[in-house]
């Protein structure tokens, strides 16, 4: 039975929500797929449903190809499991947490990787019954600060997360690429562009880990490739390290006066206008070493401070910061962590002073000093004093100070040298629809999965884990396909193969749209029937437009003529045929 717009749940909007600021977010509403209830909560209209559906079974029938099976657990959950891996902690204020009446505590899933695992433990006590691919498509919650963007980053989604389990390294690594050439397959099908990059494994934990990104301007992931094959995502971008310099004949480091300069283009102006270098180059923010305090918030509350020292010409970059030093939170250091720290010069902090003293755990400050891998020894900088309007040139690395690290802080830029040799890496802008994971034997050691092997010995079971954003995939496509007027959705996950239009208030118009109808369901295609009366054409026009079905059938005035207007929604082209030929010219 075709699905007639008379009685079918659908309200179609004029007006972009006051709300949405990316161009799936105003159409899905529009268009009557989705209505917001809450800050990144959305609920799913009929309309949505049926695209979500469609990409659901895509995932679904290249599960079953890779050898997965469908399970499905709870969204609400209890406490000890993640208790028990450490990511009751680990996750902070990241995820939903609450009681029950007699206290005791739960959360709404963020990912499920325990209960998979204490499942297979619970059913499964030999290598005979492995290698194991499960999988399920299940809504996750996850406490976003600033859930924005529609589907995009939301509280509230679907995901698709499966997981493998072997007792053998070679057989995580065949489970692995079946779920990665998977992943393909379904991108593929699904239309949809995208660079798989390596990538930081974060909460996850595990040896490998690669993302599926979708290039677009709207992504909230910076990825780097380069022209040799390289792609990383900048949290996983390895810096290229200079080889050391010597240290012997460098002239000793020198205080200068530095008045009025607590930024590094202020200290680069009094540099060439006071301290002009001998060489006649001038002095550039590459030059100097530039110290950034930060606080680190563990999970517990407590709180440190570090101090990372970078390239004046560089910028710290949040994410990358942010997997440096997980789970804590990355914070820049307040008023009161400098007036809690007096050593601390603000505007003028450095890793030496006059007085022979260096930050670092051995220092009088007590603060963890870490360097970019650029800054190394024998290399020279201008940098504070920790004096009040004081700055120190030529201080040497290796020489006149050390740090107790070195971190990934740094932003990349374009033209930085990939880290395999393969050339200067490009900056582009993603948004993740996939990501593989090889956990190993993480969640296996901390659960007790173990298995009997060949020779009946016990061995704990390694892991994977894949997940795919159903909901995130769903409103990438629909920012890909659309114009001015409204969503034009592909054929693979279209809510309807067709949607036909009853225009004007002839009654034989309606009669013969009622036979269009039949023939194109007869035929096999999925039909959106607008049989509204009293409704303008250009309402049903705009209407049909906005929904986006790939081809819109008009059934008008051409009809005393035995003919029918036929649109193809993406391309716009329209082509009058006669009626006993709609059904070619739809399906073809």
């Amino acid at each position: 039975m075709p699905v007639r717009l008379t009685n079918y749940f659908l309200r179609t909007l004029r007006e972009d929500p006051s709300d949405a600021e990316v161009t799936s977010h105003k159409l899905l509403v529009r268009a009557g797929y989705i209505r917001r209830q809450a800050p990144g909560v959305f609920a799913w209209l009929p309309l949505g449903l049926r695209v979500k559906e469609k990409v659901e079974r895509i995932i679904r029938e290249e599960m079953a190809a890779a050898g997965a099976h469908e399970v499905h657990f709870p969204a609400l959950l209890p406490k000890e499991p993640y208790e028990a891996t450490g990511r009751w902690e680990e996750y902070g204020d990241g995820i939903f947490r609450l009681q029950d009446r007699k206290g005791a505590d739960y959360l709404l899933a963020p990912t499920h990787e325990e209960v998979f695992t204490l499942t297979v433990k619970d059913l499964y006590s030999s290598y005979k019954d492995l290698p194991l691919s499960i999988y399920q498509i299940q809504d996750k919650y996850r406490d976003e600060a600033r859930p924005r963007a529609g589907l995009l980053r939301g509280r509230e989604f679907t995901m698709k997360d499966a997981y493998s389990f072997d007792h053998t390294d070679a057989g995580l690594d065949a489970s692995y690429q079946a779920q990665r050439d998977a992943y393909e397959r379904i991108f593929a099908r699904l239309g949809l562009e995208y660079v798989i990059v390596q990538a930081d494994a974060g909460a996850m934990g595990g040896s490998r880990s690669e993302e599926f990104l979708h290039p677009t301007p709207v992504g909230e992931d910076t990825f780097v490739r380069s022209e040799g094959g390289y792609a990383a995502n900048v949290e996983a971008f390895t810096t290229v390290v200079p080889d050391a310099l010597p240290t012997e004949g460098l002239p000793d480091a020198v205080v200068l006066d530095s008045p009025n300069t607590p930024t590094i283009a202020t200290l680069v102006d009094l540099a060439n206008a006071e301290y002009p270098r001998p060489d006649g180059r001038d002095w550039t923010a590459a030059d100097t070493l530039k110290n950034v305090v930060l606080a680190l918030v563990q999970p517990d509350g407590s709180r440190e401070l570090v101090i990372v020292g970078l390239p004046g010409d560089r910028e710290v970059d949040d994410k990358r910061v942010e997997v440096a030093f997980a789970p804590a939170e990355v914070e820049p250091a307040t008023e009161a962590d400098f007036a809690a720290h007096p050593g601390l010069v603000k505007g003028y902090i450095g890793p030496w002073s006059p007085d022979g003293a260096v930050l670092g755990a051995e220092s009088a400050t007590g603060i963890r000093y870490l360097l970019d891998p650029r800054v190394v020894d024998g290399t020279e900088w201008i940098t504070g004093a920790n004096l009040d309007q004081k700055h120190v040139f030529g201080l040497v690395a290796g020489r006149d100070f050390t740090a107790d690290g070195t971190i990934e802080a740094a932003s990349v830029r374009e033209g930085d040298p990939a880290p395999d040799g393969s050339g200067p890496v490009h900056l582009a802008r993603g948004m993740e629809i996939g990501h593989v994971f090889q956990l190993g034997r993480k969640y296996a050691d901390a659960l007790g999965l173990k298995v009997l092997d060949e020779n009946g010995k016990l061995v704990t079971v390694t892991m994977g884990s894949y997940g795919i954003g159903v909901t995130r995939i769903l409103a990438i496509i629909a920012e890909e396909h659309n114009d001015e007027k409204g969503l034009a959705w592909p054929a693979s996950i279209a809510p309807f193969d067709v949607h036909v239009v009853a225009t004007g208030k002839d009654p034989a118009v309606f009669e013969a749209a009622e036979g269009v109808v039949a023939d194109l369901e007869a035929s096999g295609c999925d039909v959106l029937f607008d049989d509204r009366p009293k409704l303008s054409p250009g309402v049903k026009f705009a209407d049909a437009e906005l929904i986006g079905v790939p081809k819109i059938v008009i059934v008008g005035r051409g009809v005393a003529d035995g003919v029918v207007e036929v649109w193809d929604r993406a391309s716009g082209e329209r082509t009058t045929v006669p009626l006993a030929e709609v059904v070619p010219a739809v399906r073809g």
